[in-house]
């Protein structure tokens, strides 16, 4: 990357940066997508129901290795913004070490955490049976997908975000494939559509893992030495993002809570298949945030500050713009969409009354993670952890448990957008000494 050409060039570059891991982070929400479409039509939905009981597990494997390879990138970053080649691999080398080791340690324990998930949640029967299923599969994959999430972010800082593209094409069709063959052919029901996503990521890995054989200009596996003090900073830097995914889950945890007391299997499935609109638009916020973040520590390394903020408020601008978007057009075929995943009008009638009043949110949340993300990529994980801790759990732990008790399902429906909506106002408050 040249400093020059990106002050030049500021919205061609975000663009550059942002189209691909845009396209690569809503295919991967396609995956999701997908594998709940086979699951509400060849499993039921009880099966969606026990996919979205077990969402806290995905969202912890995702905070701790966003924590470890958001917060080793930046630095990596900053290293060569600064000129120092050999110390951002060597950066590289140790995040993607302690992302391996971390991810899988997770799943040692995890394995012992399934069953007592399901008492808690009080899921019974088939509901029971599908979670321990797709999640026992889910335990081997999740490792797999983590890593190969902290590759791609790496292959974006490589200045090469077109090959993580065409990875995460390659594996979506062979998920969406496998996914037909597993549950719609050889009637291998949740398990089968756990086992389609491992291969295909297994697949994603070996095309990841040749990139850095083979093809990387400046990051490569090899010999390092472990630094405790670089792991703890990196970690540090990226605390933001775990607290962001674990808060995240922990909601998560609470809605299911409240809404199996409430309205059982039916609410569950209706808040999940509104919860795939919100996953998509935030892999685009994702993909804007991992879009710019190289670019935005690069800028802060070289002490172009002025250039990094303008880089994070061009970007709020497109975020705030996709979410207007995406609220138009789910508004007009909210009546469709709730009925596409599952074949029961009483799910679709509640997803449809619930997707206007939950998508409000859309015109906060963006600016507020691209927010936190600048704090991050500039190193200020303070700023940033406060964001992601109102937004993911302090605030909205409070809207979850309040609004239902007040106003039913529609408090359900309330608690995101009432959550980003004061959020903003703290993210305002961190961000009114800066010059953007």
């Amino acid at each position: 990357m040249y400093l020059q050409e990106i002050k030049e060039n500021q919205t061609k570059k975000i663009l550059e940066f942002s189209v691909p891991a845009i396209i690569s982070m809503m295919l991967t929400a396609f995956v999701t997508v997908a594998d709940g479409f086979f699951m509400g039509n060849y499993v039921g939905k009880e099966g969606i129901a026990a996919v979205n009981l077990g969402l806290p597990i995905v969202y912890l494997y995702l905070g701790a290795g966003l924590m470890v390879s958001i917060g080793g990138a930046a630095m990596a970053g900053m290293c060569l913004g600064g000129g120092d080649r050999k110390g951002g691999n060597r950066l590289f080398c140790q995040t993607m070490a302690t992302t391996a080791v971390l991810s899988l340690a997770i799943s040692c324990v995890m394995v012992f955490c399934l069953h007592p998930m399901v008492l808690v949640l009080k899921a019974e029967g088939a509901v029971s049976r599908y979670f321990q299923e797709y999640y026992g599969v889910m335990l081997l994959t999740l490792p797999v997908m983590v890593i190969n999430s902290s590759l791609g972010i790496f292959v974006r800082g490589d200045g090469n975000p077109g090959f993580y593209l065409k990875v995460t094409v390659l594996n979506t069709v062979l998920n969406v494939v496998m996914d037909y063959v597993a549950a719609g052919r050889l009637n291998l029901g949740a398990a089968g559509i756990a086992l389609s996503s491992f291969l295909s990521a297994l697949v994603s890995m070996g095309c990841l893992l040749y990139y850095f054989w083979k093809k990387s200009e400046i990051y490569h596996f090899g010999a390092f030495t472990f630094s405790w003090k670089l792991c703890i900073k990196g970690m540090a830097n990226g605390s933001s993002e775990f607290i962001g995914e674990m808060s995240t889950g922990i909601a998560m945890f609470a809605y299911n809570f409240v809404i199996m007391r409430m309205t059982g299997a039916d609410g569950v499935a209706a808040f999940t298949i509104v919860g795939y609109v919100s996953y998509l638009f935030t892999m685009v916020i994702v993909g804007f945030g991992q879009g710019a973040s190289p670019l935005i520590s690069f800028c802060y390394g070289a002490n172009e500050k002025k250039t990094a903020a303008d880089i994070r408020r061009k970007t709020n601008g497109y975020v705030l713009a996709a979410g207007a978007g995406l609220f138009l057009v789910m508004a007009g075929i909210r009546d469709w969409y709730g009925g596409l995943f599952v074949p029961n009008e009483t799910v679709r009638d509640m997803a449809g009354e619930g997707m206007v009043i939950f998508m409000t949110s859309f015109f906060f949340m963006g600016i507020n993670a691209i927010t936190s993300f600048y704090f991050t990529a500039t190193g200020r994980a303070f700023e940033s952890g406060m964001i992601s801790l109102a937004r993911g759990l302090v605030i909205l732990l409070a809207c979850i448990f309040v609004l239902p008790a007040l106003f039913g399902m529609t408090g359900v429906w309330l608690a995101a957008p009432v959550t980003e909506g004061v959020t903003l106002g703290i993210t305002a408050w961190f961000l009114r000494g800066e010059k953007a």
